[in-house]
């Protein structure tokens, strides 16, 4: 799969599919090097997927000089769609960083933009959740990335899931792996996601949007996601009222792919 320079950096990016085309981001990780198979199901076939590894992680450089931002990757993804000369393109952000960096470009280019679908998102973070994710930092600073990992995949899971995959979830291949070995990646990340500020320019946002709901979730719960559905004029929310941050429970992983798929295929 190819390699683009793009806004001062290597961009390492994959096609999946055939159809409209979407773009699809995480969290703190990539969809890439196989990582589609956890795309909600049903949208590479119908759609193009595209997928990239945000810059600092996977096959994808960074300039550590320019200061981390969520704007700074909004202007990545815009450079990619510049590269591939794309119309106007579905935003899939899922559970994280890649939502809000979808907003950014939401609000810079909204000719490049068919659609948005926003799940474990913020507008503005609050002090809890930049405790959070300083804390997170700071025991990967001090404890290793295996400490980081189990904390955040306590905080990010629903119990059940964990109980029944724990060995297969603390491993160099789990969650968050991209991160193992690059501290600087996560230190970059988490100024970006405290840094995210759109709460003031959501009504610039004039995409139809998605919105995703997880009650449970100790991160970037309702407290957040109710905040981007009232301000964002176009969007419509789904509830998922028992979820955690990462949505597990099978049924529900179902109608969370259904309904992006469904909502997308609208557009």
């Amino acid at each position: 799969m190819p390699r683009v320079r793009i806004n001062n950096h290597d961009m390492y990016y994959e096609i999946h599919g055939q159809g409209p085309a979407l773009i699809c981001s995480g969290g703190w990780g990539t969809f890439c090097h196989g990582g589609e198979r956890h795309i909600p199901e049903g949208l590479i076939a119908a759609n193009q997927v595209i997928l990239f590894d945000h810059r600092g992680i996977g096959e994808s450089d960074d300039d550590v000089n320019i200061p981390a931002s969520t704007a700074l990757y909004a202007e990545d993804v815009i450079g990619l769609i510049n590269h591939l000369a794309l119309p106007a393109v579905h935003l899939v952000g899922i559970v994280g960083i890649g939502a809000c960096i979808f907003q950014e470009v939401a609000i810079r280019r909204p000719d490049l933009v068919r659609s948005l679908v926003n799940s474990g998102a913020w507008a503005k973070v609050d002090r809890y959740f930049q405790k959070q994710m300083e804390i997170w930092l700071d025991i990967h600073r001090l404890q290793g990335f295996a400490a980081f990992q189990q904390k955040v995949v306590l905080e990010g899971f629903e119990a059940e899931f964990v109980n029944a995959r724990w060995d297969r979830l603390m491993s160099p291949e789990g969650p968050w792996s991209e991160l193992n070995g690059n501290l600087i990646a996560q230190e970059r990340f988490t100024a970006a996601a405290i840094g995210h500020d759109t709460l003031d320019r959501l009504t610039a946002i004039k995409a139809p949007t998605m919105i995703i709901h997880t009650g449970r979730d100790q991160m970037t719960g309702p407290r957040f996601s109710d905040v981007l559905e009232a301000g964002i004029p176009q969007a419509v929310g789904v509830r998922f009222d028992d979820a955690p941050h990462v949505i597990t429970n099978r049924d529900d992983r179902a109608r969370f792919a259904r309904s992006i798929v469904e909502f997308v295929a609208k557009y």
